[in-house]
């Protein structure tokens, strides 16, 4: 009986990456792979990349290094590099990295077992065709047992702000069928999953005929009212009325929208080809806010931008006092090559982009603390994750609007939903004890 051989995957970067690593973990299994979380054991290593910004990039390197000596223990093992590094650096990582035997962009996941057997043999491969069509609709991702649930929606992007590699590396946009999607989540419901993210560069994009993406997220709502439905991310440019209403109509759907907003000055975001203003933007976040009461908004901001101003940055800051987020991803600008704004330089010095940030950062922190401490007192209702970090006699969990919630075990457990008396808070937390259990 032939031994069966075993895959390592880490995965870097965001949840689309995550969603596609579960993808290779199914191809690979169908293909006589068994999924180890032992690198020791493995005869194929793969890495999982992230090309957005260039501390990713960083990471990723100093992970090769580590499989490098793995290969000189064990010189069969097959190292392959995956996804959007993959695609953007194919030429330098198979020069300069000799141990890499197989670089596979995000669109060629299902060559995998075909490439690694050529690499078994000697033979290294690079596979990083992008596709128009290309979007895993009939391959059911490799999961473990768990309460929440990436569910990839859609491919690509087509926006091509001009800070972002995305159209680059994962091409242009194409989505599942709706009825794919729904038959998914039917899966996952029947094996016990209790929340689903629906994930796409820009899911408001989403389109399967005459379905957008409204009809889909109430399609994947209708599938259970017990199951907790979350999306991202949205581009603000494409939010209708009609899918703020859906979320609105849905008591499942949560009540909380990541919003990438970028900048707060008009002349940066037209740099960035954002294709909308300040205003648009802000009087987006009125409509949303009336239509769903008591929504939780989250965005990303990037510092420095090239060209960016002090007054530019005042006017973030500004934008960030007005639609006061419950939190924000906040980053400094990373030059991407093959971006329009890799053209247009890196002027704004590293020191100035560091304290920009730290002023987002901090009345961030401002914002989201006094919004915390509003709910000390009330009642939140949260689904029970995990154990806590910090002390395995307590639970955490999230509440519909994205909020983390610490507290004591008190007879409930992980996958139920809890009623959690709010006693503390800081910018980042929620801390109270359990009043009731479902």
């Amino acid at each position: 009986m032939t031994q069966k051989r075993h895959v390592y995957l880490e995965t870097y970067g965001c949840q689309m990456n995550v969603a596609d690593s579960e993808v290779v973990l199914r191809v690979m299994h169908d293909a006589g792979y068994d999924r180890t979380d032992d690198m020791v054991k493995a005869d194929v290593i793969f890495v999982n990349t992230c090309a957005v910004r260039e501390n990713a990039e960083e990471r990723i390197y100093g992970r090769l290094g580590t499989f490098r000596n793995r290969k000189k223990t064990k010189p069969g093992v097959v190292v392959g590099v995956l996804g959007c590094m993959a695609e953007r650096l194919r030429k330098d990582l198979m020069e300069s990295e000799s141990h890499v035997d197989l670089v596979v962009g995000p669109d060629e996941y299902r060559r995998l077992p075909q490439l690694v057997e050529n690499a078994f043999s000697g033979e290294k491969g690079i596979a990083v065709r992008l596709s128009r069509v290309e979007n895993y609709d009939d391959i059911v991702p490799l999961r473990t047992d768990g309460i929440s649930a990436w569910v990839s929606v859609m491919r690509g992007c087509d926006k091509f702000c001009t800070f972002c590699v995305v159209p680059f590396t994962r091409g242009r946009e194409r989505s599942r069928s709706l009825a794919g999607v729904v038959k998914e989540v039917e899966q996952l419901v029947q094996r016990g999953f209790k929340e689903v993210t629906l994930l796409g560069q820009n899911v408001n994009s989403y389109r399967d005929g005459d379905n957008d993406f409204a009809d889909l997220l109430a399609g994947v709502a209708r599938v259970d009212s017990s199951l907790r439905v979350r999306f991202t991310t949205s581009h603000p440019q494409d939010m209708s009325d009609k899918l703020i209403e859906t979320i609105s109509a849905h008591s499942n759907i949560c009540n909380y929208i990541h919003l990438p907003v970028q900048s707060g000055s008009d002349r940066i975001l037209q740099l960035m080809n954002r294709t909308y203003d300040a205003n648009h933007y802000l009087r987006l976040v009125a409509r949303i806010k009336d239509r769903i009461p008591g929504v939780s908004l989250s965005t990303d901001i990037i510092s420095g931008f090239p060209t960016e101003t002090d007054d530019d940055h005042r006017m973030t800051l500004d934008l960030l006092r007005q639609v006061e987020y419950d939190g924000a991803f906040t980053f400094k600008y990373s030059p991407r090559e093959n971006t329009k704004a890799w053209h247009m330089g890196d002027d704004v010095p590293d020191e100035v982009k560091t304290d920009r940030l730290n002023e987002i950062i901090e009345l961030q922190r401002e914002v989201s603390l006094r919004k915390n401490r509003e709910l000390v007192g009330t009642t939140v209702e949260v689904l029970v994750e995990d154990d806590s970090k910090k002390s395995p006699d307590d639970f955490c969990g999230r509440t519909d609007t994205n909020k983390m919630v610490v507290f004591p075990k008190n007879g409930s457990g992980v996958g139920e939903y809890v009623r959690v008396n709010i006693q503390n808070a800081n910018s980042a937390t929620l801390f109270g004890n359990e009043i009731s259990h479902n």
